[in-house]
């Protein structure tokens, strides 16, 4: 079970997301991860999308440059972004899918026919000592195929726990989540966990067994609009530690 203290990484894209709205140089999201990490959080998580909507290369550098916690990289498989991931050497790289135009990453990887091609792309960053991780969907047969590709940790989207409408649908996805927790472990792989995660729903996926890090982004920067990103992230690491 999980008797851990579970981190929590701090995902930073929409304060990149609030300066392009204005494509000015202000606000920085280098400085969201400052207070982060000021703040207590274990990790800063920055996506670097294939169409750069948000965080761009230097903010990526400028981040790494400036705080001394984990910086986790999230990106597509695309060759020009692995290439730049390779250069900047983040502490981890968390591989996610990508649809062009989607608001947000809908779901997880789809494994089934790629798994010698991601095995290859976390074989470049074992040898630069980067840890790698696979966002998924909690699917049994998407564990075991995660497993085949020696990547770290997997990485849960909790979508369909977040917009589960009752009780019970809500109560079948933690259980799903559950299962597929303990699987990710019998299996040598870490567990992660994120994506729509909130003040109001995150209590009940702490209990998950195995549960290393949890990682938060839009909740956390819309709620320090009106409370400040330190303050935010102290109240989310007080529900994750309570």
């Amino acid at each position: 079970m999980n008797n851990k203290r579970i981190k929590l990484g701090i995902n930073v894209d929409h304060v990149a997301t609030l300066r392009e709205a204005r494509k000015i140089d202000f606000p920085d999201p280098k400085q969201a991860a400052i207070l982060a990490e000021k703040a207590g959080c274990d990790s800063i998580v920055v996506h670097l999308r294939e169409d750069r909507r948000h965080i761009k290369e230097k903010d990526i550098q400028n981040i790494k440059d400036s705080i001394q916690v984990k910086l986790n990289l999230e990106m597509s498989t695309m060759p020009d972004i692995v290439d730049f991931a390779l250069e900047v050497l983040p502490d981890q790289v968390t591989l996610v899918p990508e649809r062009e135009q989607e608001i947000t990453t809908e779901g997880g990887l789809d494994l089934e026919n790629q798994v010698e091609h991601i095995t290859k792309i976390i074989e470049k960053f074992k040898a630069k000592n980067i840890q790698t991780s696979l966002f998924i969907d909690p699917s049994e047969k998407q564990v075991n195929y995660a497993s085949m590709t020696k990547a770290d940790f997997i990485e849960f989207h909790t979508g369909q726990y977040v917009d589960a409408k009752s009780f019970k649908s809500r109560e079948l996805q933690l259980n799903k989540l559950v299962e597929c927790a303990q699987l990710a472990n019998s299996l040598g792989l870490g567990v992660n966990a994120g994506h729509g995660l909130n003040y109001d729903n995150v209590v009940s996926i702490t209990k998950l067994p195995y549960l290393e890090e949890l990682n938060i982004g839009h909740s956390i920067i819309a709620k320090a609009i009106f409370v400040g990103i330190e303050q935010a992230v102290k109240q989310m690491l007080n529900l994750l530690h309570s």
